[in-house]
């Protein structure tokens, strides 16, 4: 039995199915259409290094010069969104240095705003929408 597949924008091919990978699929698509980022800004499953090692954050947005803006942590829908989920997108967070963070399991999203210079964390209502440079 082969297992479903699921065409991904952002890597531009069929990828499997798993329960995180619909959420990341759903999560890619509600940026793009309901926030206004573009698919070319987002990359998946990029690899970073965190204290010597290889780590892979599930979505990175970038802005239009190219600098990482938001890490999107995705978990399946059977995960609670915990403190361990938030310590590892601010592990990831110490690789890029953004000012977002989306927690995701596809039934709760949490948006976290960080200062990078007081290190702390605030929650916003949702993600800000992306500003188009016109």
């Amino acid at each position: 039995m082969t297992q479903q597949q699921v065409f991904c924008p952002v890597r531009r091919r069929w990828v499997a199915l798993t329960p995180e990978e619909g959420v990341r699929q759903h999560t890619i698509l509600m940026l793009h259409r309901h926030y206004g980022y573009p698919l070319e800004l987002m990359q998946v499953e990029g690899a970073i290094t965190v204290n010597g090692m290889t780590r892979r954050c599930d979505i990175v947005v970038h802005s239009a010069e190219g600098r990482p803006q938001i890490i999107v942590e995705c978990k399946r829908p059977d995960v609670p969104l915990t403190q361990k989920v938030c310590d590892q997108a601010c592990r990831y967070n110490t690789a890029l240095q953004v000012p977002l963070l989306i927690l995701t399991n596809g039934n709760q999203l949490v948006t976290l705003q960080v200062d990078l210079a007081g290190g702390t964390l605030s929650q916003l209502q949702e993600p800000p929408r992306c500003v188009k440079k016109s």
